[in-house]
């Protein structure tokens, strides 16, 4: 990309990230991996406890964009077919009909989805991969760009079933919110008596206009000592004792992939090694699975990566 063409892209996604602060306040590094993800067309994955703005970044997100998005409530009695769709028999023509599910659109709200059984979870498998619906031998593609944004609650609150780990490996980025400082509590208070709500929040980027951006993206360089680097702190994950599955080839791509939509909001036109560190813990740490008796001495999986990072020498020639 030219000089002209990163600062645009960085302004332009500059305007998506203060558009999205309107209603997510003192939240500037969520957003910004927010929209890292967007740009690197990944699914986002927001766990927190209930009431700490899970569900409005995420529809955020989707307000941000003139796409078409749909918002999924997974409870308990939730169908696969309730997501995806369902063939009906037309008696006029003799002939099932498909009838495309919320699924088909640019952009999903998967709210609380770890309240759906696992059947159902697994229903989104193949969409988050390969951008498909296979009902009846026929296969059916969902717009384009298409992306999931997922809420759930941590697991060991009522009423929650463990994602499977082949679903978790489709997310690109797992963050969290956490509570707001008194600060910007303050602030979520004075927003909503003024009025500025998820409801009220407008588009600023079209689905042309996005596309656009991430074809930019993929123009950023990736010098072989960062695609090393990365393989490198994957490796480490794996062979880490307390683990019992490391970080996938999925996951590596992932991050490769992040750290090209960060330098490239940073008007940047090559990764750098900080790229890669500032996005691992959030790219590689759902995809790690730790051994029982780890889990239960308290060790987890983002010091995991943490460890990882520090162990993998830094490229020093990114070039």
């Amino acid at each position: 990309m030219t000089f002209t063409e990163n600062a645009q892209l960085a302004q332009r996604c500059h305007l998506l990230v203060e558009n999205i602060a309107r209603v997510i306040q003192g939240k500037d590094e969520v957003i910004w991996r927010t929209v890292v993800c967007v740009l690197a067309e990944g699914h986002l994955l927001i766990e927190d406890v209930p009431g700490t703005g899970k569900t409005s970044l995420a529809r955020a997100v989707a307000a941000s964009f003139d796409m078409t998005w749909n918002r999924v409530q997974f409870t308990p009695d939730l169908l696969p077919s309730d997501v995806t769709g369902v063939s009906i028999f037309n008696q006029a023509t003799t002939a099932f009909e498909f009838r495309p599910g919320p699924i088909f659109a640019n952009i999903v709200v998967a709210d609380e989805i770890n309240r759906a059984s696992p059947k159902t979870q697994s229903a989104l498998l193949e969409v988050m991969e390969e951008r498909t619906v296979t009902t009846d031998a026929t296969v059916y593609p969902v717009p384009t760009p298409f992306m999931v944004v997922a809420t759930e609650n941590p697991i060991d609150m009522e009423g929650t079933y463990q994602l499977p780990e082949a679903q978790l490996d489709r997310f690109m980025m797992r963050i969290r919110l956490g509570y707001p400082s008194p600060d910007a509590e303050a602030l979520v208070l004075r927003a909503q008596k003024d009025g500025a709500t998820v409801v009220r929040l407008g588009p600023v980027m079209s689905a042309y206009e996005l596309q656009l951006l991430i074809d930019q993206v993929k123009q950023v360089e990736v010098s072989p000592a960062i695609e090393s680097y990365v393989v490198a702190i994957a490796n480490h994950t794996r062979s880490a004792p307390e683990v019992r599955l490391g970080v996938s080839t999925r996951g590596a791509l992932a991050l490769v992939r992040a750290a090209r939509a960060a330098a490239a909001m940073a008007g940047r036109a090559v990764v750098t090694p900080q790229d890669v560190k500032d996005l691992a813990p959030e790219v590689l740490a759902h995809r790690v699975l730790m051994h029982p008796g780890a889990a239960l001495q308290g060790r987890t999986s983002d010091e995991t990566v943490t460890r990882a990072l520090q162990a993998v020498p830094v490229p020093r020639q990114v070039h």
